[in-house]
């Protein structure tokens, strides 16, 4: 199995963080390609910082989706807590695409009833309350803490506030009534491990949970979307859009229009013959 990891913001220090947990995280028989967006902002806070970052990851998306040439990929994985692009990516290619907030959550919810989501900063919160909303967890979402003070490097966070997310963790439990903590974000990837044995509850990684989700998802073969609201857009004139991907989305709608034709053959055909 051959998954894409992508870092939707451009930050090297924060792809090395997510590398590193990937890797650990990831089954012995899977193979990672971890990326790094070419255009976008150190660290992602806002809605308009995701909308920019959507834009890099579906690039990527297409590199690999568009090029024959290119390696298969059997999954994608969007590593930044919010899924910026999601879920309208899934609508490019062929294969399974998971963003870490999806996983972090449905890790959560398979583990308790009431989650927490601990984040690097206040701005981010009002987003990540969205996601959750549109995941249609709210009601059993406990609460989003998070660091009100400014960081010193997004590399860093773990290293600089370490006892205060450990903190902002215990609080969640004592204080808000978590029965599972989500560590936010691809800078703490790695975090929960650290902590292990010092949070009273089950603590979810994005990043691992992405990985072993997109994993299950792979291994399950469903088959990817050639009807309802996660189909390929449809055929139309285009204009503008860089090589990789006007040629991702005209493969995808072959593979559609191919599927629909096979299926209609099949269809056709009498019965018993």
């Amino acid at each position: 199995m051959k998954l894409l990891v992508i870092n939707p913001n451009i930050s090297e220090d924060v792809t090395a963080l997510i590398d590193a947990e990937a890797r650990r995280s990831a089954g012995t028989d899977t193979e990672l390609i971890v990326r790094t967006a070419g255009h976008g902002v150190e660290y992602i806070e806002t809605r308009f910082e995701a909308l920019i970052a959507a834009g890099a990851v579906a690039e990527i998306i297409a590199e690999h989706c568009g090029d024959p040439a290119a390696d298969h990929i059997d999954g994608i994985v969007v590593a930044a807590f919010g899924d910026p692009g999601m879920p309208a990516l899934k609508e490019l290619c062929d294969v399974p695409v998971i963003g870490i907030t999806e996983a972090a959550l449905c890790a959560a919810a398979l583990q308790g009833q009431r989650f927490s989501i601990i984040a690097i900063s206040d701005r981010i919160t009002a987003w990540y309350r969205d996601c959750v909303e549109h995941f249609g967890l709210g009601s059993r979402l406990a609460s989003i803490r998070s660091i009100n003070q400014s960081l010193n490097g997004i590399g860093t966070v773990q290293q600089d506030f370490k006892e205060t997310l450990l903190a902002l963790s215990r609080q969640a439990v004592a204080e808000d009534g978590a029965d599972v903590v989500i560590l936010a974000g691809a800078p703490l990837a790695g975090l929960a491990r650290e902590l292990e044995g010092q949070i009273p509850v089950p603590v979810v990684d994005g990043i691992s949970a992405g990985i072993r989700m997109t994993e299950a998802v792979v291994a399950l073969q469903s088959g990817f979307h050639r009807q309802g609201a996660f189909a390929p857009p449809p055929v139309k004139h285009r204009r503008g859009l860089s090589e990789n991907l006007d040629a991702a989305l005209t493969a995808i709608q072959a593979a559609v229009s191919a599927s629909v034709t096979s299926n209609t053959a099949i269809a056709a055909v009498p019965a018993g013959k």
